[in-house]
């Protein structure tokens, strides 16, 4: 299907910006306009850009409750207490509870993890694991990732003479947790200067403020840990501006030069071995394999693998977390196939509905998130997939580009027993009965407030380019604009008016690939790209007909040699 190409020029104050920065800079205006778009606005901006610094992380005493949080961690190591070290299953939480137990288990030996059972405990915090604590005599838990909602559960821990310091990156609700500590900075209250830290992101300002305190050398003892920061903030799909830029960054070159032995040995597992690793690499192979855990499983065996001390046992471990992978993507694919069944049966209006909601009770609760990724992408509409576990119905909710599902689950928040979550993903539980009530609330409200450009396949171009101006030297500032994601992603170009070079042809088992050589009407420069799953522009292409296309620019390696290539995201016919 082909999309909607979208350009949005500068405005004329920013292209005053841009004229600025190529003189200062000696930069390709291209590079320039680039720059400007992801908010640099000058030389001292795009130094921090090009080289982040982390000497330029916040202060993370600005944090709510920060100083509250490092006292009572320093009274309870003072006091012998015992410490638990709780955690959400998914990557953000599991990597979340690695960090802070590998830090703090260099100074302190009283402490424990606990990861909650997804399918028995559910997503947040429990009262089982509130009695665990109770029964094991833990007197602090450190929640991660989770716990921003859970004031029936923090009160029922004080009833037991447990304290909480609670650790969230989620939206809070007006009322908070009577915590001795809430660090979360989304709070509405919040000083902080970053709203967009990961759960695990949370986690290490408290270790950061933790150490300052108590003059424990940083550089020593976190920062070997910021492999897992860059596989929280990867996988959690957090933006990747600002302090977790900083983060993602050196956690990156932490994960290429010297990875904890579990991340090692999934990145082994996974065939990406004497390669520099990038966010895409943990986003569509060392996230999901962590993420399986707590699908299939249980998420604790993934914080068993982060921590691991030896290679054998991170070995073994990783196998058995590949296994769960495997499992859940035949379970995935099932799910998503009786899912489609389902929507193109009973679905008769799908055209003049604005968002999808189904309910199967005997689904795979670990699966639900990915089925409803998989219908978003299908029909661009925001889908809410159900199934039951424990007593309740439990769903996961996604979203398409630009529209705030949590807002929308809100919306029907006096339906729900629970939920929570972000602009694009969240998670909720109701009672059976309701599901009909959930539907309608929630298709009004979707329809209410969803715009139509959201929910057809939109391609937002970043800049319009010429073969002629990318060379060499361009293509090597521009991998500098790395790491990219959420709020920097790989710019996508644009060149009109392409034509084969005569040696395009088609590649793959079935040939349903394009390679292309090309050269535009501007210059004779020849480029070289590949299109997967293109064959179908093959006749005009080789017809020597001028097209169009919008592509990243990638660095393909192939036996030890490196050059530039053009991914195709589309081509069309030229005007």
């Amino acid at each position: 299907m082909i999309s909607k190409w979208n350009y949005l020029p500068l405005s004329p104050e920013q292209d005053a910006i841009k004229k600025k920065l190529v003189r200062e800079l000696s930069l390709s205006p291209v590079l320039c306009e680039l720059l400007v778009q992801r908010g640099v606005t000058s030389i001292t901006e795009a130094k921090k850009f090009f080289h982040p610094q982390l000497s330029d992380l916040h202060d993370p005493f600005i944090m709510n409750d920060m100083d509250k949080a490092v006292e009572r961690l320093d009274r309870a190591m003072g006091g012998k207490e015992k410490i638990l070290i709780y955690g959400d299953y998914d990557v953000d939480g599991t990597t979340a509870v690695a960090l802070v137990y590998k830090f703090l288990r260099n100074f302190y030996s009283n402490i424990d993890y606990y990861i909650p059972d997804r399918y028995d405990e559910g997503y947040g915090i429990s009262k089982k694991s509130i009695d665990f604590a109770s029964e094991n005599d833990f007197k602090l838990i450190i929640a991660l990732d989770c716990g921003i909602k859970a004031i029936e559960k923090v009160a029922y821990a004080k009833s037991k003479g447990i304290d909480f310091i609670i650790c969230d990156h989620h939206m809070p609700d007006e009322d908070l947790p009577d915590a001795v500590a809430v660090l979360d900075p989304k709070r509405t209250d919040s000083a902080y200067p970053y709203s967009h830290l990961s759960g695990c992101g949370v986690g290490f300002k408290f270790m950061q403020g933790f150490a300052i305190n108590n003059d424990i050398e940083i550089k020593k003892y976190l920062y070997p840990l910021l492999d897992l920061m860059a596989v929280s903030i990867a996988s959690d799909i957090v933006p990747i501006t600002g302090e977790n830029r900083i983060l993602a960054y050196h956690g990156l070159k932490q994960l290429n030069t010297c990875p904890s032995l579990g991340l090692q040995s999934i990145i082994h597992l996974c065939g990406l071995k004497n390669r520099e690793l990038t966010i895409s690499d943990i986003v569509f192979k060392i996230g999901p394999r962590i993420n399986a855990s707590g699908r299939m499983q249980s998420g604790k065996e993934a914080v068993d693998l982060l921590i691991s001390k030896d290679m054998e046992g991170a070995k073994a471990k990783s196998e058995n977390i590949n296994q769960y992978n495997e499992d859940r993507k035949k379970l995935d694919s099932q799910i998503t196939n009786q899912a489609n069944e389902i929507i193109l049966k009973n679905c008769k209006d799908l055209d003049k509905r604005k968002s999808i909601v189904i309910y199967n009770a005997d689904w795979h609760k670990g699966i639900i998130g990915i089925v409803a990724s998989r219908l978003t992408e299908l029909y661009y509409k925001p889908a809410v997939v159900l199934t039951y576990s424990n007593g309740l119905v439990t769903g996961s909710a996604r979203s398409v580009q630009g529209f705030d599902i949590y807002k929308a689950i809100e919306y029907c928040r006096d339906l729900l027993e629970n939920f929570g979550g972000h602009t694009y993903a969240a998670g909720l539980s109701l009672k059976e009965e309701n599901i009909p009530h959930f539907i309608n609330r929630f298709e009004s409200y979707v329809s209410e407030n969803i715009l139509p450009t959201q929910m057809s396949p939109q391609l937002d171009i970043d800049i319009n380019i010429e073969f002629n101006e990318i060379t060499p030297s361009f293509f090597r500032t521009l991998k500098m604009f790395n790491p990219f994601g959420p709020g920097n992603t790989n710019p996508i170009f644009c060149t009109k008016n392409v034509y084969d070079y005569g040696t395009s042809r088609l590649v793959g088992r079935e040939l349903e690939h394009l390679k292309l050589e090309m050269v535009d009407s501007r210059s004779e420069n020849i480029m070289n790209g590949i299109a997967f799953g293109m064959h179908e522009y093959n006749d005009h292409i080789k017809s020597h007909k001028p097209f169009d296309i919008c592509y990243t620019l990638e660095e393909n390696t192939h036996n030890g040699a490196s050059n530039m290539q053009l991914m195709i995201k589309e081509i069309r016919p030229s005007e």
